[in-house]
């Protein structure tokens, strides 16, 4: 299924809280998140980002006001900010605002980093869609202000499906029925990567597991919970009747060479994953059509929390001297209407959809109407219904880029018959636990 690209996958969703010891010591409180900053002049900002269209946005803010300024710096990539932003709070240097993904609030937060902006951005809240609050805020305060939503959904071959008879799964038993019958004409009806676990994640996230949660003053772990078992039937089944096929994303164009040849017949995945078909496509142009995310049997549609790239919040530092300006200037990168349009354009900016309410303004651009030809209308309102049932329930534990990582050594294994999901689950189990409690995290589990 593979919701991600070659890039670093994020899920968005609810940190539901922090009850926990830092992952590194919080460090004191510099005043030094703003840059030159004076008494009779503009108060200047930095701010960190990677995504494209941020420096056009910064310009467009400059031009628009007098009272504050921001100074913009490019950080190569997410993984790139997480090792800058450790050595400026260890330093007390940290910038006023930066760019980030869901997934590291919670371990920013329990390192004392981020300001908690709630008095400055609550009054805003509706005008965002609830899958996108929920990935800034933390026991009920607010962190950050949401950039991007995440829709999500199946886009599929038609010629393909109508070919053999069949109809766009509306369940994963469907999904696997379908994949049968395409398997006897050498068709696959996913891609598995072998160093892409998140389709474990998602699957599990819409099932209603969760991987982490807080109990009292501890972090609760289950990695064999209802949700996360139901999930893993449906990826184990696929993968025991050989429906998926195994490229990696290293090689990015045989991925989507083997989509636009038609080895490979559907795709859960975000609108701006469409730019990576439409850029190495030249045979299917016109036979692509979206349909809504499988459900488990019996159960109502659930979009997860899904995968986006290009960075879904703005942050503000808890050493920054003007958190209320910082917490405004976040608003307005996120709602002005220039600044949401320069950043949802695949051409200026990201081409991720905007995590605002009312997205309807941004949808013809950001999915493709090359890819989808005439099933470019109704895919309008796949993308749509998507955002109003993205979960909001899933928390990132303060270990989770190591715990991702270990999931990764094992998913590969997981895909090439080399352990059944379960025994990964289960070693998950035992080595998060214990991964925490060499932090000095409270863990049960």
């Amino acid at each position: 299924m593979n919701s991600t690209s070659p890039r670093r996958r994020f899920a968005r969703a609810a940190v539901a809280g922090i009850a926990l010891t830092g992952l590194l010591s919080a460090c004191g409180g510099s005043d030094s998140g703003d840059s030159g900053s004076k008494s009779s002049g503009p108060v200047t900002l930095d701010f960190w980002g990677w995504a494209n269209g941020q420096e056009a946005v910064v310009k467009a803010f400059n031009a628009s006001h007098k009272d504050v300024q921001l100074k913009y710096t490019k950080v190569t990539d997410q993984l790139t900010m997480q090792k800058q932003l450790a050595n400026a709070v260890k330093a007390g240097n940290a910038p006023c605002l930066l760019q980030n993904t869901a997934e590291y609030v919670t371990s920013w937060v329990s390192q004392d980093a981020l300001a908690d902006i709630t008095q400055y951005v609550e009054s805003s809240k509706d005008k965002f869609n609830a899958g996108s609050w929920a990935s800034g805020t933390v026991q009920g305060k607010v962190y950050g202000v949401p950039t991007a939503s995440a829709p999500a959904f199946t886009i599929y071959r038609t010629d393909v499906f109508s070919k053999y008879g069949l109809q766009p799964p509306a369940t994963w038993d469907d999904f696997i029925a379908a994949g049968k019958v395409l398997k006897k004409h050498n068709i696959k009806i996913t891609n598995y990567a072998g160093e892409d676990p998140s389709t474990l994640e998602v699957l599990a996230m819409q099932a209603g597991a969760h991987w982490y949660t807080i109990d009292g003053d501890s972090w609760k772990v289950n990695f064999q919970d209802e949700g996360t078992l139901k999930a893993a039937k449906v990826i184990q089944d696929i993968i025991d009747n050989d429906l998926n096929s195994k490229l990696s994303f290293a090689d990015y164009a045989a991925v989507q060479r083997n989509y636009d040849n038609g080895g490979t017949a559907t795709r859960q995945i975000s609108t701006w994953q469409m730019s990576g078909m439409v850029n190495n496509f030249t045979k299917s142009f016109g036979q692509w059509a979206l349909s809504p995310w499988p459900t488990f049997q019996g159960e109502a549609a659930k979009t997860p929390a899904g995968t986006n790239q290009s960075g879904n919040l703005t942050l503000v530092a808890k050493e920054c001297k003007h958190q209320k300006e910082a917490a405004e200037t976040a608003l307005w990168m996120s709602t002005d209407p220039g600044a949401v349009q320069t950043m949802a354009s695949p051409d200026t900016g990201s081409g991720v959809m905007p995590g605002l309410a009312d997205t309807s303004p941004y949808i013809d651009k950001a999915i493709s109407e090359k890819l989808l030809g005439k099933n470019y209308e109704p895919a309008k309102k796949v993308v749509t219904d998507s955002l109003a049932t993205v979960t909001t329930d899933w928390t990132f534990g303060p270990n989770w880029t190591a715990m991702f990582t270990e999931l990764q050594s094992g998913w590969g294994k997981v895909v090439n018959k080399q352990m059944k999901i379960t025994d990964l689950l289960a070693h998950m189990q035992e080595w998060t636990v214990n991964d925490l409690k060499s932090r000095g995290i409270n863990v049960k589990g």
